[in-house]
């Protein structure tokens, strides 16, 4: 297996719905484009962002589809595949290669609370099922469950696994991830706050919510510290620290929506048991987005 180390920003992209609650295929795509044109270095469909615990079958192929298609190879596409019950995770890799993903995103099962050895066979289990590369997602906070940086670190030896989302708001269990990886192993935040930090640490990048709405400002900040220009990172990071904020006044991706919709970009449409965001955010909300330049005259 070859691909190219994964750095920069990456976008955890939201799924657009119609107000019937179908995919919203249009603003789907013109939101991939916006993205491509912004600059962005990789393009993650499918994973909490996307709402994929609640997208059937059907239309998780044909988000990751037609994101695939909008692509056309100019980036990479890493599909969310992970699921709490491995051989349903392996079915769902399996389909995500047939459709033209370059990577999959496999999360830590959730609800099941599997110990550390068992993280490793389930990983393992999929990556001999399927010959993408894996990106490996530890989101204690949504899963119940923390990979230790050991067990982390046990899977990048493999060449298999070519990157974490490191989520865990554990800036100590990041950093000696990054320390003590292998070199092609890239090391991505799960959290838009840690980008900078991790980066001066040593990390590759980030796969953000907020580049859903802000990806031109997202991308110069990786690419600053990428380049080693800590001053311009510092500022683009304390330009980021609004929008950040709002970001997550309520569940992700419930703000990010929200601030699409006010954008134009698409409908405020989430699906249960996620509701729109509270009125008492709105404004709020309205004046990050204001303040940032990022309304439409």
């Amino acid at each position: 297996m070859t691909t190219t180390q994964l750095r920069g920003c990456g976008t955890a992209l939201v799924t657009p719905f119609l107000a019937d609650g179908s995919v919203d295929e249009p603003a789907l795509r013109a939101l991939v484009q916006w993205q491509l044109a912004a600059g962005i270095h990789m393009l993650i469909p499918c994973g909490s962002t996307g709402e994929a615990v609640t997208l059937t079958t059907a239309e998780h192929r044909r988000v990751v589809e037609i994101t695939v298609e909008e692509v056309s190879g100019r980036v990479p596409v890493i599909a969310g595949a992970g699921c709490n019950d491995t051989h349903r995770a392996i079915a769902t890799s399996r389909e995500m290669r047939a459709i033209g993903a370059t990577h999959l995103l496999h999360v830590t099962p959730m609800y099941n609370k599997p110990p550390q050895r068992a993280l490793l066979a389930h990983f393992r289990a999929i990556a001999d099922a399927c010959d993408l590369p894996i990106v490996l997602y530890n989101v204690p906070g949504r899963t119940a469950v923390n990979m230790d940086a050991a067990t982390t670190l046990e899977l990048a030896r493999d060449p298999r696994f070519v990157a974490v989302k490191e989520a865990s708001g554990n800036l100590a269990q990041m950093t000696t991830i990054v320390r003590d990886r292998p070199a092609d192993f890239s090391v991505l935040s799960g959290d838009d706050g840690f980008t900078l930090a991790l980066m001066a640490h040593g990390g590759d990048g980030i796969i953000s919510v907020v580049s859903n709405v802000a990806p031109s400002l997202m991308v110069r900040l990786c690419e600053a510290m990428l380049r080693g220009d800590l001053a311009e990172a510092r500022a683009l990071d304390a330009a980021l620290a609004p929008l950040i904020d709002a970001s997550f006044v309520e569940s992700n991706p419930i703000p990010a929506k929200a601030m699409l919709a006010m954008m134009g970009r698409l409908q405020d449409r989430v699906r249960l048991p996620l509701v729109p965001l509270a009125e008492s955010w709105q404004a709020r909300v309205r004046g990050v987005l204001e303040h940032a330049g990022l309304l439409a005259s």
